[in-house]
């Protein structure tokens, strides 16, 4: 008899639509899987088989045929365990249901148990939008299924759970549905600005930059708080909407870092790889690719410490994405595209030891080798950055003061006023905030008087800025003067716009 069961594959973040056809016939027993099936696939027999047994169930002696269509789309992963050992026990008629409008998605352990499956969230997406209203998941996978409305999540715990339901004899799992709203991540996850002594040009620079989603890069000797402000930032940007938190959660859902406890990421990521990481380690890859760190980082922070010290290579594959805001990926059997919206935040030293041009320790590092150092990075990618900005040695007054600083809670107040001002700005379109701007809407939003054309033209030439630095200069004072909650770009706001450009110190 011939059963067919529906499940799903997930390519890249988006899914696609797997029929699980089983075929038992006459002859030697033997178990046979087509359809492109990787490794885990592949041992889904034994798994399969084991878990058919201890659920109660009968494992027919019989030519089992399984073929995973369709037959040209790579099958990854135990998920489909479940659906093979559905179609099984219907092909040889130990259960007698209507599957047609269910999907199932679960790996089976040896004694029945369903276990957690990565990519759920985007799986039972795409069900939904195929029209099928039942999705059958691992009861650990319940909460984050229930994040997509409009079906009807059946988790179960165990095949002979499901078993039993198929055949009538107990009723539909109940379970309570995960909570959409998102909320401010505990001030105990992150760095309160309240905290940090002294630096005040530098958290106004972090305040500018989560106000508008810009790029930003901190310079300073070693201990001057680099990481301790980068750190900061996560603090005082606005919360995830909940389009924003579903797309995060997809991401962490198909790299398979989604707690168990947390069907729904609430806060920004903030990602701080080593810089030993390797080109796919950053941008994602793999046989069959994966989300890399600028990925992990969407809608959050991608935190680059010791920048200098990252390879070449790594660097530069970034160019791309820092533009575009998604990396695509390609192989010979195909290209996947992620999402990468992030928040760039380097933090480097101005030379190999730290201290050049710091007022207290001599520099020891010879011309040639600060300037190397610096090398490193590439002007293309520097130009990619909108703000940059000196961290200096802190005194020892600054540091000896008892009093605490404006807190992250007040700064991200007028960070979320700002960014209310941009999303009235582009209502109705796909921009989020000023850093999103191509060049139609910076030439819409950001007029300037005959003042700013003077002050704009005269920086252009004098520091021979390129195009694509005029343009980062127009989105950064586009973002201070909405931070003042005014229309029109003034001089003042153009000119601090102007001084967060980076600049050679050799």
């Amino acid at each position: 008899m011939l059963a067919k069961v529906m499940s799903c594959a997930v390519v890249g973040l988006e899914g696609a639509i797997v029929e699980v056809e089983v075929d038992i016939s006459p002859g030697l027993p033997a178990f046979y899987i087509v359809g492109l099936p990787d490794t885990a696939v592949q041992e889904s027999k034994e798994r399969v088989r084991s878990a058919i047994r201890n659920s109660g169930c009968t494992f027919p002696m019989r030519r089992i045929t399984v073929n995973l269509a369709p037959a040209d789309l790579k099958k990854a992963g135990p998920a489909y365990d479940l659906p093979i050992a559905v179609g099984i026990v219907l092909s040889s008629e130990q259960v007698t249901a209507d599957v047609t409008q269910t999907v199932f998605l679960g790996e089976l352990s040896l004694d029945g148990t369903v276990r957690h499956t990565n990519g759920v969230l985007p799986m039972v997406g795409l069900a939904r939008q195929r029209g099928f209203p039942n999705i059958v998941v691992p009861n650990a996978d319940g909460k984050e299924a229930s994040l997509v409305e409009g079906v009807k999540i059946l988790p179960f715990a165990s095949l002979a759970h499901l078993v039993a339901y198929l055949r009538g004899e107990i009723p539909a799992p109940e379970f309570t549905p995960a909570e959409i709203e998102t909320a401010v991540a505990p001030a105990s996850e992150h760095t309160d600005m309240s905290y940090i002594k002294g630096q005040e040009h530098v958290k106004r620079a972090l305040e500018v930059a989560a106000a508008g989603g810009h790029n930003i890069v901190m310079c300073g000797p070693p201990g001057s708080g680099k990481t301790l402000l980068a750190r900061a930032l996560p603090a005082i940007m606005p919360p995830l909407t909940t389009d924003e938190a579903i797309e995060v959660t997809k991401i962490y859902s198909v790299a398979g870092l989604l707690p168990s406890d947390t069907p729904l990421i609430r806060h920004r990521p903030f990602r701080s790889p080593h810089h030993t990481i390797s080109n796919a380690g950053l941008v994602g890859g793999g046989h069959w690719p994966k989300p890399g760190e600028i990925s992990l980082s969407h809608h959050g922070v991608l935190f680059l410490d010791e920048l200098p010290e990252f390879g070449h290579n790594v660097l530069e594959v970034m160019r791309q994405p820092l533009e575009d805001k998604v990396v695509t990926i390609s192989r010979a059997n195909g290209s996947v595209t992620f999402p990468a919206n992030f928040q760039l935040v380097g933090a480097m030293n101005p030379c190999p030891c730290g201290y050049y041009g710091d007022p207290f320790r001599p520099c020891t590092c010879p011309p040639s080798i600060i300037s190397r150092y610096q090398r490193r990075i590439s002007g293309p990618f520097i130009d990619r950055v909108d703000i940059f900005v000196e961290v200096p040695h802190i005194d020892y007054e600054k540091l000896a003061d008892n009093r605490l600083g404006e807190s992250s809670e007040k700064v991200r107040a007028r960070v979320e006023a700002a960014r209310a001002i941009q999303r009235k700005r582009f209502a109705g379109t796909k921009l989020a905030c000023n850093m999103d701007m191509t060049a139609a809407e910076v030439r819409e939003f950001c007029k300037l008087d005959d003042t700013g054309q003077g002050l704009l033209k005269a920086a252009m030439k004098q520091l021979y800025l390129s195009a694509r630095a005029f343009h980062r200069i127009l989105k950064l004072a586009r973002t201070i003067a909405d931070l003042e909650n005014t229309d029109v770009i003034k001089a003042n706001h153009l000119a601090e716009a102007i001084q967060y450009r980076p600049r050679s110190t050799v």
